[in-house]
């Protein structure tokens, strides 16, 4: 029965709809649809709310491939899979997460093939895989492995569509179009526990209040506290601004990767398959520069690594075109039969987006910003964890997250290229095996705190009656130009403290912030401004990490600290931030062990070493 609630603000009163389910997932990309197949097709009674329609969650948008040691284009060995993954992380990554993921990759790609996704195919009728930068055959050593299996260069598209289909085999409950504003908390005997997640219907303005054994957070990263970035423009860590403002931590923020090849100008991805196929990069002297920073692994080295030596060409005046100040990207020589069957994709976008004929022309590249290594701490079954004095993996009861808005870390200080859309069906379906065995259906709800709905209400009613004179959009501009100059490839001490400066100005403003829609109904303005406070608070702790870490590793890269301290510097970042809607900028910082021991005695722990390709 919907109820009506009153805070001192809200005239008239809010009726909210309550809703009661054993297991809930916010979020339908890749990891969310996984994690509620895994929980329906355990017997749970299972919601998903998401703000999109699931197949125009981001996920859609992945190109390349998804990475699997299957061994069906060259030789290939988990273990291999393993070490690159640990290499390409700067042995940030927790190796017990890692040995999980590749392990369990194979059967992960199986499993979708059986669920209907059209990967390309060998002569043999086997799965095609390609070759991507970082994974490597023989311990690193080379050459490269094909590894990633490959739908075209569509592959999220043809996954998120195949999970989509599955999931509505079972008997889970979408919410479509509904925006999760906040996590319903409580203080148990040892810390904070999640019951539920409150969320605004956005067709109609309705509130409900979704109580729940466990929630899953699945939002996907927070790319648009960026300028230039790959992400959609729904990609606002909706998941971490709940998770920072329920007084949890957010882990390794600072470590944010740039794809080398965005389309100068859009942002629009261009797919490391490219590469992959042959393609390479030249500057304005038409060389091959790539042979200099990797001359090994040369244009498919990690991606890291490729961006930093892109940046460096153009900041020593080697950039191309009239500023000087992007790259060339090369697929002129590939058959164009191949270029059909394999990339069609980028094929279309490079005539859609840079007025190039990829089959006859180079197409003009930039480093943009592409993934989020960060996010919410979580363990290799997807549970979230809260560092505490005396435990460092001290689980959240009742909260998971998965995806890019989890940090389990299998990806460290930098992802390699195909290993994201393995993390999403692996650990949505290690997060759906997890809820299995951790609840029963049906099991009885404790009554919720009588304060459920306050910081959610409140927040929706401040910005909704908000009158200021800083529009949304503006400040939401400053705020991506700020962190897009103050926080991008190459960082110095300098240059992130003027940022940090500049961003506590912004985030001050929002307590000016101007919403000129104050119904409910499709509001967008509203939704947008919330989207806005999420993404504030992680821009805040991602840019204060970064100033933190004196050191240089994966895709954080300091001028000022051009080398890796593994003295000082082997942990991960946690991060808190106090308060929302600019009332402060105070970001709380302490570390957390990365892992480094493995799953069972048949992996080898990877001693650290200098990371060359």
């Amino acid at each position: 029965m919907p109820e009506d609630t009153k805070n001192e603000n809200t005239q008239p009163a809010y009726k909210i709809i309550d809703h009661t389910f054993d297991c809930v997932v916010v979020g339908a990309g890749g990891s969310g649809l996984r994690a509620t197949m895994g929980a329906a097709e355990a017997g749970l009674k299972t919601a998903c709310i998401t703000k999109v329609f699931p197949t125009r969650s981001h996920t859609v948008a992945a190109q390349g491939g998804i990475a699997a040691s299957l061994g069906n284009n060259s030789p290939d060995h988990w273990s291999w899979h393993m070490y690159d993954t640990v290499k390409g992380s700067d042995w940030l990554g927790d190796q017990d997460a890692i040995e999980y993921l590749v392990r369990e990759a194979p059967q992960a790609v199986y499993e979708l093939e059986h669920a209907g996704v059209p990967f390309s195919r060998n002569e043999d009728g086997t799965i095609y895989q390609r070759p991507f930068g970082g994974h490597m055959q023989n311990m690193g050593e080379g050459p490269p492995v094909q590894r990633t299996c490959a739908a075209a260069d569509r592959t999220g598209h043809a996954m998120l569509h195949a999970l989509y289909q599955q999931s509505l085999k079972y008997d889970a409950d979408f919410f479509i179009e509904y925006f999760a504003v906040d996590l319903i908390m409580e203080d148990g005997p040892d810390g904070p526990e999640c019951r539920g997640v409150i969320a605004i219907c956005m067709e109609d303005g309705s509130i409900h209040r979704f109580r729940s054994h466990s929630v899953v957070l699945a939002t996907g990263g927070s790319g648009r506290t960026y300028y230039s970035c790959t992400s959609a423009h729904t990609c606002t860590g909706d998941g971490g601004g709940m998770a920072l403002r329920a007084g949890l931590a957010l882990q390794d923020m600072e470590f944010v990767q740039f794809h080398p090849t965005g389309i100068y100008g859009a942002g629009v991805l261009i797919t490391e398959g490219a590469r992959g196929e042959g393609g390479y990069l030249t500057n304005s002297e038409g060389e091959r520069f790539m042979e200099r920073y990797a001359p090994s692994a040369k244009d498919l080295a990690s991606r890291d690594v490729v961006s930093r030596s892109m940046a460096s060409e153009i900041k020593e005046g080697r950039g191309v075109g009239k500023d000087a100040d992007h790259i060339f990207l090369h697929l002129d020589h590939i058959d164009p039969n191949v270029l059909a069957e394999r990339l069609p994709g980028i094929t279309e976008s490079g005539k859609i987006f840079a007025g190039v004929d990829l089959t006859r022309e180079p197409l003009p590249v930039t480093p943009t910003v592409h993934y989020n290594m960060g996010g919410i701490p979580c363990n290799y079954h997807g549970e979230v964890v809260m560092p505490t004095k005396d435990d460092p993996d001290h689980v959240v009861p009742g909260l998971f997250a998965v995806g890019e808005a989890a940090c389990v870390s299998v990806h460290g200080a930098n992802r390699l290229g195909s290993n994201s859309l393995i993390d999403l069906v692996v650990f949505g379906r290690a997060t759906g095996l997890r809820l299995k065995d951790t609840l029963k259906p049906g099991t009885a709800h404790k009554p919720l705190p009588k304060d459920s709905t306050d910081l959610a209400l409140a927040r929706i009613d401040h910005f909704r009656n908000a009158k200021g004179g800083s529009p949304t959009a503006e400040l939401r501009l400053d705020m991506q130009k700020a962190m897009q100059k103050h926080c991008a490839v190459f960082r110095t001490d300098e240059l992130m403290s003027e940022g940090v400066t500049v961003l506590e100005g912004i985030n001050k403003k929002m307590q000016d912030v101007k919403v000129s829609d104050s119904s409910m109904i499709w509001n967008t303005d509203l939704i947008e401004t919330l989207e806005l406070d999420n993404l504030m608070g992680q821009a805040m702790v991602t840019i204060k990490s970064a100033l933190n870490r004196t050191e240089s590793r994966g895709a954080h890269a300091r001028d000022d600290c051009p080398d890796r301290d593994d003295t000082n510097w082997m942990h991960h970042s946690v991060g808190t931030f106090e308060g929302w809607g600019g009332k402060s900028s105070e970001v709380g910082l302490s570390t957390r062990p990365v892992h480094d021991f493995t799953l069972t005695d048949e992996a080898e722990y990877i001693k650290p070493k200098k990371r060359v390709y």
